[in-house]
Order: structure tokens, then C-alpha cells, then sequence
């Protein structure tokens, strides 16, 4: 079943700009998902998810974070502010098109953003997608981006693979402990940062049948 897919603006600062997946079933729960530090949000990882969701009757909204809406490449700057405020306007917006709960993810730096903006807004959304968490930097695993985890109190599920030089299995189940919601973690055998998908070209696996899987049976717990 193919997915109706528009383009989403909305009045709001920072503004929201992405695309809105609308299943042909009546709306209910709807997802967030934003895109990492070096792509925006018609990577194929997105799409593919985006397309999977709709098609289980999920309303997904696939969305450019503030830094990407200002310049077509380049990594984010500064503190992320900006970019968590923009994620709480798209969460703001998918809310007011659904009757039920709206969740919030993303891919690397986008998954991390949007966790620190639930770590402080908890009651924003009614859970968590993390692909790819970049817990450290390739090579420096002494410093980890797990500060605000210790406050993070809404459900998070992370997808991550063996080969992600961002932070191994083993450090992310660790670091799950460190979070006073539940939690849960499935593993990506053989895959690296991108979790099999390059910027350009959308690899034709089940990930995105077997994430929706394990989204939808993690929240229904």
C-alpha cells in the first residue's frame, strides 16, 4: 500500500519542513523522525522507514532540522538548541493532526537531540526511536554523550548496528542502564553507522518491516 506523501510547513519558530506520510487508514499514532549530522530527511533510511509506518497506518512525518533548512550541506553548529527547538515544533505540529500519541526519533545526531529534548520535556512525547545513537565519537569512547540520560523518562528504543564505530553493542547496552524509563535495543547484525543504507541509494532488506516490528511491539508493552 503506497503511502500519500505532501509537503508539511507550518506557521511556528523554528519553522517545520519535511514531508508528511499520511496513511489511507484513519490517523492515530504518528512519528517524528529526523535525519543525522551529514544528510536531512529524503535519506533513503527515512523514506524507507517513513514508507513502512504509513503503510501500517502510522501518520510519519520525516522532517529537515533547523541547521539543514538554512544551508543544503555541511554539520550543525553550536549548541543543538535551535535543532531541538525545531524537533518540539514538528512534534507540536504532528500532534495537532492525530488524536493519539506522537513519538519522536532519529537517525545519529538527530536521535541525540531529540533524546536530550525529551530528557527535559518528557511529557512532549510519548516515547523514543534512536537509530544509530552516536554515544562517542570513532575512536574516543572515554567521552561519551550520555550526560542526560540519568533524566531521560520516557520509553527509548535503540537500533543499532554491530559494525557502528559511533559506539559498540556492548557500550550501548551499558549505557541503557543509565535510563530510569524502559528500554530496549535491537541489533543490526553486520551493519555500520548508516545501518545499510547510503546517502544515495536505499538498500532492499527487511529493516524497515523488522523495526516497525519492534517499535510497535515495544510500545504496546
Amino acid at each position: 500500500m503506497p503511502a500519500t506523501v505532501v509537503s508539511f510547513t507550518k506557521s511556528a519558530h523554528p519553522p517545520v519542513r519535511g514531508y508528511l506520510h499520511r496513511p489511507d487508514t484513519r490517523l492515530g499514532s504518528g512519528l517524528a523522525l529526523t535525519h543525522g549530522a551529514g544528510s536531512d530527511c529524503n535519506t533513503p533510511l527515512l523514506v524507507a522507514l517513513a514508507e513502512c509506518f504509513a503503510a501500517a497506518g502510522y501518520a510519519f512525518l520525516r522532517c529537515d532540522l533547523p541547521f539543514r533548512q538554512k544551508r543544503p550541506s555541511g554539520p550543525p553548529h553550536g549548541s543543538g538548541d535551535e535543532d531541538r527547538d525545531g524537533l518540539r515544533s514538528a512534534v507540536q505540529a504532528l500532534a495537532q493532526i492525530i488524536p493519539g500519541a506522537v513519538y519522536l526519533g532519529g537517525l545519529s545526531y538527530g536521535g541525540r537531540q531529540a533524546s536530550i529534548l525529551a530528557a527535559k520535556e518528557p511529557a512532549l512525547v510519548g516515547g523514543l526511536l534512536l537509530l544509530s545513537y552516536p554515544l562517542h565519537a570513532p575512536g574516543n569512547p572515554a567521552k561519551l554523550r550520555t550526560e542526560h540520560f540519568q533524566n531521560l523518562h520516557v520509553p527509548t528504543l535503540f537500533i543499532h548496528g554491530t559494525k557502528n564505530p559511533f559506539g559498540s553493542v556492548e557500550e550501548i547496552q551499558a549505557a541503557r542502564k543509565l535510563i530510569p524509563a524502559k528500554t530496549d535495543l535491537v541489533v543490526v547484525e553486520g551493519a555500520g553507522h548508516d545501518l545499510g543504507y547510503s546517502k544515495k541509494r536505499m538498500r532492499v532488506s527487511d529493516f524497515p518491516s523488522t523495526t516497525l516490528a519492534s517499535f510497535t511491539q515495544f510500545f504496546a508493552r
